[in-house]
């Protein structure tokens, strides 16, 4: 890990954390990729958890930094192709994570303010073991199974139902009664015989071995053809819902027992807890016999039991504030520095590579790690030939702990970061942070414009999941398709198919191509000609601009047209600050953005080729301030601030930290100051906590 990513959050400048999150939203984006639509995961979840906490604990210090792309507002990769998309009705969310006991009590605490309850209430805990398996989603409707569905990307996932109904853990018809919609969830798993025996039968046929459980469930599942489903070991189970016309029960044991009852397996270990020490005495008990277990686990699942608490609490962008994982700890091994050399990223970023000896650790194989710059490279030490510890707990390419060198008997010269990038030959400097005028951390590449490293990383995200999904366009094809001269700018993309089709030159002819293959990226390219405008502002890659802030624009221009009309205007930053979530940096780094000659030409090139569509703000229906933007100022009374955010957000609002000419609606209580000044001053609508309270309510 480099220096930069081990300083404490309070200590990094709002430069080194706008660094370090952009580090973060690519290696996650990276690994979730692997582990949710490709079934490949490089890393353990223990790193990956890692890498998390270290995001939410930067975004929680620098809110203003937040990413468009920032992976707390993103749960899992979008969904393969192959499989009819099914959107879930309920978005299936991932869950927060704690790896000590304190993180444990902190999220207790957290429970017991958002509320408001005092020390003395008793909050109860559901805690069950955290399944490493595949999330799944089943509809039933009239008691019958009529969909099952992946997560995916937590709102859009695949329609597996051919599979699902060759599992024998997973009724076709509900016992008993059921209500009319009924949508359990839960984890699709192999146990560790099945797995033995399903290799030693692979083996014997002569057929492919399988690494792991998690991995073999999943691929297992998201077969095209059911009959090989069919002949794979699955299990099941159940541990929450989705949508349901009705619920059988108040609290989530009793939705659980209910659940079983209509035929379902729920793990026999889950307890109901009535104390944090009696959760944390359950995390120790099943970490002791979790070898015993017969199946894989990474952790313990707690939830708050009362479903009065969990519809209050509610939840944040990529997961409910009434359930959090407690992850088992990571694990480390030891191996040699055989090479280090440089990669250059899109933004011209010189990152060094440790290459080691291939080592397992938690049943990876690991052979590269980064080290993030010069400064860690200097504080480990890290020199050709030594011995190194290395933990697969931080990163998507896993981490040197340490050099050990009590076993390095002869070492080599200290490495030294070359000052000329490898891939275009230009200088290569560490800028002037403009803030202190001392050296950044990071060293880049001053070949901006035809350094080539940095135009295939533009083009590669363009083409990227959140961005235009291009199937067949991964980074091998972009790069070969640049060093040939086929693609220069994202325009070039969709003139593919006119220019190299039909003679001698064209793509099917091309080594590892074929009619078959260059037909399929046509069409791939061609379906991404109709394109939302949130996913075309995703894939400009406007410094600072990502998933959830490309949304946030999309969301608020709605048209393409007005946005880009927008941006060219002398108001543009200021049209922006007024826009909830984006602060004044980013407003301006939009702009910059825009105010780039050779973008805003390059854009009209693309433009060409494209048919964006508008973007519809969403409406709650039944909701009297959907659409609205809500400010609330002074003392509640009845609920807490986050509980009225919460709220007010879930009906489809806006929720504002300050009036400006955008906001519709105050809520004012005792102690209110400037904000209501503000307010009355621009005349906009004034009402009570009580008034609030009737208005959500009514019909």
């Amino acid at each position: 890990m480099s220096k930069l990513s081990e300083l404490p959050v309070d200590r990094l400048s709002e430069e080194e954390a706008r660094q370090e999150l952009a580090r973060l939203a690519k290696k996650i984006s990276a690994h979730d990729k692997l582990y949710y639509q490709l079934d490949t995961p490089s890393v353990s979840d223990a790193e990956y958890d890692f890498l998390l906490r270290r995001n939410n604990a930067i975004e929680a210090h620098f809110p203003k930094l937040i990413r468009a792309d920032s992976p707390s507002a993103r749960v899992g990769a979008k969904p393969a192709l192959g499989f009819e998309k099914v959107r879930h009705t309920v978005r299936m969310l991932s869950l927060g994570n704690a790896f000590l006991d304190d993180d444990v009590e902190d999220f207790i605490a957290r429970v017991r303010r958002f509320l408001g309850l005092g020390e003395v209430e008793t909050v109860i805990l559901i805690a069950e073991p955290k399944i490493d398996g595949l999330a799944i989603s089943l509809r039933y409707e009239k008691g019958k199974l009529v969909l099952g569905a992946t997560r995916g990307d937590g709102a859009e996932g695949e329609n597996v139902t051919a599979n699902i109904r060759t599992i024998g853990d997973i009724p076709h018809q509900l016992k008993g009664s059921a209500p009319d919609v009924f949508e359990v969830r839960g984890e699709i798993y192999m146990s560790h015989a099945d797995f033995d025996l399903m290799n030693k039968r692979q083996e014997r046929e002569g057929g492919k071995i399988f690494v792991n459980p998690r991995n073999s469930a999943a691929g297992s599942l998201r077969q095209l053809d059911s009959t090989i489903t069919a002949q794979r070991p699955l299990r099941f189970f159940a541990y929450s819902w989705g949508e349901v016309s009705e619920l059988p029960a108040k609290t989530n044991w009793d939705v659980l027992q209910a659940i079983k009852k209509m035929g379902f397996p729920v793990n026999p270990l889950i307890r109901k807890c009535k104390s944090v020490d009696e959760a944390l005495a359950f995390y120790n008990e099943i970490q002791h016999k979790r070898s015993e277990l017969g199946y894989d686990i990474d952790g313990i699942v707690y939830k708050i039991d009362s479903l009065d608490f969990q519809t209050r609490l509610g939840f944040v962008s990529r997961s409910p504030r009434w359930a959090i994982a407690h992850k088992f700890p990571a694990e480390q091994g030891e191996s040699t520095v055989e090479d280090i050399s440089v990669q250059v990223g899109r933004t011209g970023v010189l990152t060094p590579v440790a290459h080691i000896k291939p080592l397992t650790v938690g049943g990876v194989v690991v052979q590269n790690v980064t080290l993030h710059n010069e400064e860690e490279v200097k504080r480990k030490d890290v020199r050709l030939g030594d011995t190194v510890i290395v933990q697969r707990a931080g990163d998507v390419i896993p981490q040197i702990v340490r050099v050990v060198t009590e076993r390095t008997h002869k070492r080599s010269k200290p490495y030294e970061m070359p000052e000329i990038c490898p891939v275009c030959g230009s200088h290569a400097v560490r800028e002037l942070h403009p803030k202190t005028g001392e050296p950044e951390v990071a060293r880049r590449c001053t070949n901006r414009l035809s350094c080539s490293a940095q135009a295939i990383e533009r083009l590669r995200h363009f083409t990227s999941r959140d961005a235009f999904n291009i199937e067949g366009m991964g980074e091998k094809t972009i790069q070969e398709f640049f060093e040939d001269g086929l693609l220069k700018e994202p325009s070039d993309i969709f003139l593919l198919e006119k220019l190299y089709s039909k003679d001698e030159n064209s793509i099917a002819q091309r080594d590892g191509w074929g009619t078959q293959s260059a037909e399929k990226l046509f069409t791939a390219i061609e379906a991404c000609r109709k394109i939302g405008l949130d996913r075309l502002i995703m894939a400009l890659g406007i410094p600072q601009v990502g998933e959830t802030t490309a949304h946030l624009l999309a969301r608020n221009f709605q048209s393409w047209d007005a946005f880009y009309e927008s941006m060219k205007g002398d108001n543009a930053v200021s049209n922006l600050v007024n826009i909830g979530g984006i602060g004044e940096i980013m407003a301006q780094a939009i702009k910059d953005f825009f105010n780039e000659k050779t973008n805003r030409q390059a854009l009209d090139r693309l433009l060409k080729h494209l048919n964006v569509t508008n973007i519809t703000a969403p409406k709650i229906s039944g909701s009297p301030v959907a659409g609205q933007t809500v400010v609330f100022t002074g003392s509640l009374a009845l609920m807490t601030r986050n509980e009225a955010k919460a709220r007010a957000e879930s009906l489809g609002a806006k929720v504002s930290g300050s009036v400006s000419k955008k906001t519709n609606l105050v809520v004012a209580g005792p102690g209110a100051g400037s904000k209501l000044k503000e307010a009355e001053k621009q005349g906009i609508k004034i009402i009570s906590e009580e008034d609030w309270l009737n208005l959500i309510q009514s019909p």
